[in-house]
């Protein structure tokens, strides 16, 4: 499906910048995407002792999440840019390996959630720095995005960690 960028975009910017900011935005709404389904799925397959601590967390990282992808597509249609959220587009172009646990301990799940949230946070700053030489508004809503994201892995983390702060 290919996408089709309107003849415009917000003012103040140019419409090659528009909708050169507007693509840069359809990788993190592939990541959001993807990352939204992974909780969600790590939240119905986690069990053990601390499985209730953990499904209970993973709910409202999930929503916001969703709201984050949302923001982001939004604001590459404002922009002038058509956002694709289908399955296959993203399954197309993703540099990222499918998340691969499957029924397991809450520690295993954390594990790697851990290392899904710094792979979408790596690619959220490299978004930031490309975004902030072009248009502060797109900057300003993935810092914020990126700070949020940043506390959920640190919640995560807590769960990983001992009491002299190493990982697990």
């Amino acid at each position: 499906m290919p996408a089709t960028n309107a003849p415009y975009t917000v003012p103040g910017l140019t419409e090659a910048t528009g909708h050169q900011v507007g693509e840069l935005l359809q990788m993190r709404l592939h990541a959001l995407n993807d990352l939204q389904l992974t909780l969600k799925h790590a939240h119905w397959n986690v069990v053990g002792p601390s499985f209730i601590g953990v499904h209970e967390m993973l709910d409202p990282q999930i929503e916001l999440v969703r709201g984050f992808a949302d923001e982001v597509a939004e604001r590459m249609a404002t922009l002038g840019v058509s956002p694709v959220g289908t399955p296959g587009d993203l399954v197309a172009k993703r540099s990222w390996e499918d998340y691969s646990v499957g029924r397991a301990d809450t520690t295993v799940h954390l594990e790697a959630i851990n290392k899904v949230y710094d792979g979408v946070i790596e690619d959220h700053r490299a978004a930031i720095a490309k975004a902030g030489e072009l248009d502060p508004v797109t900057e300003d809503l993935l810092i914020g995005q990126t700070a949020e994201l940043e506390k959920f892995q640190w919640f995560v983390r807590a769960h990983l960690e001992n009491s002299k702060g190493d990982i697990k």
